[in-house]
């Protein structure tokens, strides 16, 4: 898979990167609808450790890119954004987190709960199962694709019609780089990467995100020199596909792009 998509014309000063891990291919929509602004880069993870993947991307951006650049990290990519500007603070010059999972161990359980909570019983028992397989090693990337899209679904308030722009899914690459993401939260070393990352920061949420949007305001708050919080509502997960939210979304975006 060729690992490197853009749009627009050069320079390329903007690049968004995909949630999953191993899920690559959901932020076309956005590069595409930002690209009326300025170029964009969207890189595919390919790798399947966090070094790999922060390594993967430092080389695409260095040849592609025209750093310093603004990062858009969306879930799993806000995280990998996040690791990424602390190691590399001289090629960021903004960092923009969207939909982030929680930077402390203590605002985890309530995730899955509230996901439950949105979904039917036939499709709680469906969630529960899948995701036994997932953390046991005995999913294959098929039924990763199912999980994801039931996911997708509890992770929704109003989502209009649309296609799905996920290339084919990985969860050995999911379950291999989120096993070592969820240690680094876990043992404080991820929020503590804040005190490395000196560009401005901004945080985008959603207020019907199960990730509680307290676990990304709060922690990176501490750690941050220079932070915003964005509380959309009326939003789930992913605010490009939510019909109350994306329009105001984009208007973010193309500010803080701009």
């Amino acid at each position: 898979m060729n690992n490197l998509r853009t749009y627009g014309a050069p320079p390329f000063n903007v690049v968004v990167i995909h949630g999953g891990p191993g899920a690559p291919g959901e932020m076309a929509t956005v590069a595409r609808e930002l690209s009326g602004y300025t170029g964009i880069q969207e890189p595919l993870q390919t790798a399947d450790s966090i070094d790999g993947q922060v390594a993967e991307l430092k080389t695409v951006l260095e040849k592609s890119g025209n750093p310093p650049l603004i990062l858009i990290g969306f879930s799993w990519g806000a995280w990998l954004s996040y690791i990424f500007t602390a190691t590399y603070p001289a090629l960021v010059k903004k960092l923009i987190l969207v939909s982030s999972g929680p930077f402390e161990e203590k605002y985890v359980a309530r995730i899955m709960a509230t996901r439950l909570s949105h979904l039917s019983t036939d499709e709680k028992k469906e969630a529960l199962s899948s995701l036994a397989a997932l953390n046991s090693g005995e999913m294959k990337d098929e039924s990763f694709a199912r999980f994801g899209a039931l996911m997708d679904k509890a992770d929704s308030y109003d989502q209009w019609p649309h296609d799905s722009e996920i290339l084919p899914c990985s969860s050995d690459i999911y379950r291999q780089v989120w096993g070592e993401a969820s240690k680094m939260r876990s043992s404080g070393e991820l929020l503590k990467l804040g005190g490395n990352i000196h560009c401005p920061v901004v945080a985008i949420h959603g207020d019907y995100d199960p990730h509680p949007a307290a676990g990304v305001k709060e922690p990176l708050a501490r750690v941050l020199k220079d932070f915003r919080f964005i509380l959309m509502g009326k939003c789930g997960h992913h605010p490009w596909l939510e019909r109350q939210a994306k329009d105001n979304f984009y208007d973010i975006l193309g500010r803080e792009i701009r």
